[in-house]
């Protein structure tokens, strides 16, 4: 009994060296007799006990393997800490097995060492403005060196980029510095503006009361030509009747009436008004004549007094 069951262990032993599956993610490389015989593909294969044996085993998706931290220089000697994320595939088996020791950790230390000799080729603020074409220059350079370990290095991505403590307190004040110009610069144009603006409002002020006071005397004159016209014609129209009132029988008459009338009420209102006696040129020259007189009178009378004595 005992023997029947080591007769079907062996047999179990014999079919499982005999048969073997390969998941559809990975590839196998295969020694026979310590020799490199073949890569088997995912699928179902045999193998020759005790002659074959499966030697290694690659992953054929796409792998992610982190780049750790590392200290680098720029062009303008500052120093960054970056770290990032390489992207690799294995396109050939045997060449993953037997081109190089471990091809992980190989492309994580080619990673870095291209890193820091394409960063030493930018400035610090290149290192942030061409990230990207950074990140081909190093897929580029490691795709290069890795051709003979069977990978291929589909991209690179830079993480982060950190600049020591004195570099950010140094960028700090930079920024702060720029912050305050591009603010003095806003508060100088915002005043320029503000000037330009008053100084247009006193202009078209000025044009506004300009213009209002060319237009009031424009309706001025208007108005007063106007007036002028209205009495001119009214006068014109009057010394047309006049003429018309001479023209008939009876209008000198009626006219030499009129004046007399109009004598007579003007030097009433005159004598009524003015503070000193006020009388027509004829009374005057009799007002005169009589006092001439008496001036005589008193004359001959004081001289017939003295002949007396």
């Amino acid at each position: 009994m005992f023997g029947i069951t080591l007769f079907v262990l062996f047999v179990f032993f014999i079919l499982y060296k005999l048969l073997l599956i390969v998941p559809m993610r990975e590839v196998n490389v295969i020694e026979r007799l310590g020799k490199f015989r073949t890569v088997l593909q995912p699928g179902f294969h045999f193998l020759i006990p005790f002659f074959d044996r499966v030697a290694y085993k690659h992953e054929i998706r796409e792998q992610v393997l982190d780049v750790p931290p590392q200290s680098c220089i720029s062009k303008d000697n500052t120093q960054l800490e970056v770290d990032g994320l390489v992207y690799l595939k294995v396109m050939d088996g045997k060449l993953a097995s037997y081109g190089i020791e471990d091809y992980r950790r190989a492309a994580v230390n080619l990673a870095q060492t291209t890193m820091r000799s394409e960063i030493g080729k930018l400035s610090l603020s290149q290192t942030f403005s061409e990230r990207d074409s950074l990140n081909e220059s190093i897929v580029r350079e490691i795709d290069k060196a890795s051709d003979p370990w069977g990978i291929k290095v589909l991209r690179y991505e830079i993480k982060n980029i950190t600049p020591s403590r004195k570099v950010i307190h140094t960028l700090e004040k930079q920024m702060e510095a720029e912050r305050s110009k591009r603010a003095e610069i806003t508060l100088a144009n915002a005043e320029k503006a503000a000037m330009i603006n008053l100084s247009e409002g006193e202009r078209q002020e000025a044009i506004n009361l300009s213009e209002g006071e060319k237009q009031r005397r424009i309706n001025e004159a208007k108005g007063t030509a106007q007036e002028i016209a209205i009495i001119a014609k009214a006068k014109a129209e009057g010394m047309e009747l006049v003429s018309a009132a001479l023209a008939k029988e009876g209008g000198n008459e009626a006219m030499n009436m009129q004046l007399k009338e109009q004598f007579i009420a003007q030097v009433g209102k005159i004598l009524g008004e003015a503070d000193v006696s006020v009388v027509p040129t004829e009374l005057a020259k009799i007002e005169g004549f009589f006092e001439g007189m008496e001036q005589v009178t008193s004359a001959v009378t004081a001289n017939s007094a003295k002949g007396a004595r």
